[in-house]
C-alpha cells in the first residue's frame, strides 16, 4: 500500500498553472471552507486566499492582505478563518506562522500561536476545539484556546475530519489507509478492507466523503464502510463538504462541485 502511496505522488502536491480561471490564478490548493453566512466558497493556496463568487461566475483574489502560503485552512464561522502556512515574497515573520486568525473574512490576519513551531496542513474547528495536523513534528494538536495545545498522538497523519456530533471521534488518512479514532485523537486504527483515501470530509448529516490519490470518490455513512461514488479522475489537492451535503474538491488547481453525493462533479463556477 506503501508503494502505491508513493507512486500515486499525494504527500507532494503538485503547482499547477491554472490562469484560464476568471479573476485570479490558482495554484497548489491547499485548503477549501465555506463562509456561513453568504456560503463563499473560500479557497487557501500556494499564493493566497481566493473567494468564488458564484454570481459572476469568477474567481475573487487574493482577498488577503497576506499573499502567502496558506496550508491548512478551516472556516470557523461567520467571516472567522484558521489558517497555517509560510511567509510569501518578502514578508517577515519565521517560516512557518503557525496559528493565524482572520476574524474580517480574510482581509487581514493575527498569529494567535506557535509561531515558529507549528507548521498545521490541515485544520479543523469543530465543537469549540481547533484540530490541527502538524506537518513538521507528526504531532495530533488540539486546542481549546488557540493559544495552549495538546499534542495527543505523534505518527504521519496526512487529513483528518472530525464528527459533527463526537468532538472524540476523528477519521485521518495514513500511508496505510485510513485510521479511526474515538479518544479524540489519542489513538488511531486502521479501518479494515478500506480504500486508500487521501483526503476526507464529515458534513454535518453524517456523511463521510473521501477522495483517494487518483481522485476516485467514496462515502461512509458509519465512518468504517465505504462505498465507491465517481471520480475527479486526477490526483486531488482539497476537500471539503459543506452543511448541505455538497462536496468541493480543487483537482491541478481547478475547482469542482458535487451537489448528487460525489456521483458526479462539475466544474465550479460553473460561468
Amino acid at each position: 500500500m506503501a508503494a502505491l502511496l508513493a507512486a500515486a505522488g499525494w504527500w507532494a502536491l503538485r503547482a499547477t498553472d491554472t490562469s484560464d480561471q476568471a479573476g485570479g490564478v490558482l495554484e497548489h490548493v491547499h485548503g477549501l471552507g465555506v463562509e456561513p453566512s453568504t456560503g463563499a466558497l473560500h479557497v487557501g493556496s500556494h499564493y493566497g486566499l481566493f473567494r468564488v463568487d458564484e454570481d459572476a461566475g469568477a474567481l475573487a483574489g487574493p482577498i488577503s492582505d497576506r499573499v502567502q502560503d496558506f496550508m491548512g485552512f478551516t472556516v470557523a464561522g461567520p467571516d472567522h478563518f484558521l489558517a497555517s502556512g509560510h511567509p510569501g515574497k518578502g514578508q517577515d515573520g519565521p517560516s512557518s506562522l503557525g496559528l493565524i486568525e482572520s476574524t474580517d473574512g480574510g482581509q487581514s490576519w493575527t498569529n494567535r500561536s506557535l509561531a515558529g513551531q507549528a507548521d498545521f496542513h490541515a485544520l479543523e474547528y469543530r465543537h469549540g476545539l481547533v484540530y490541527g495536523a502538524d506537518a513538521a513534528t507528526g504531532g495530533f494538536m488540539v486546542s481549546d484556546d488557540m493559544e495552549t495545545w495538546e499534542t495527543r498522538s505523534t505518527g504521519v497523519v496526512f487529513d483528518f475530519a472530525v464528527s459533527p456530533t463526537d468532538p472524540d471521534t476523528v477519521i485521518a488518512t495514513t500511508a496505510e489507509g485510513p485510521a479511526l479514532s474515538t479518544d479524540g485523537g489519542r489513538s488511531f486504527a486502521l479501518l479494515e478492507n478500506a480504500p486508500l483515501l487521501m483526503l476526507v470530509s464529515w458534513d454535518t448529516q453524517g456523511t463521510v466523503t473521501g477522495l483517494d490519490p487518483v481522485g476516485t470518490a467514496y462515502t461512509s455513512k458509519d465512518a468504517t464502510t465505504f462505498v465507491r461514488a465517481g471520480s475527479l479522475g486526477a490526483q486531488p489537492e482539497a476537500l471539503h463538504t459543506d452543511d448541505d451535503g455538497h462536496v468541493y474538491a480543487s483537482v491541478e488547481g481547478r475547482l469542482w462541485r458535487s451537489t448528487d453525493g460525489a456521483r458526479t462533479f462539475d466544474r465550479y463556477p460553473s460561468r
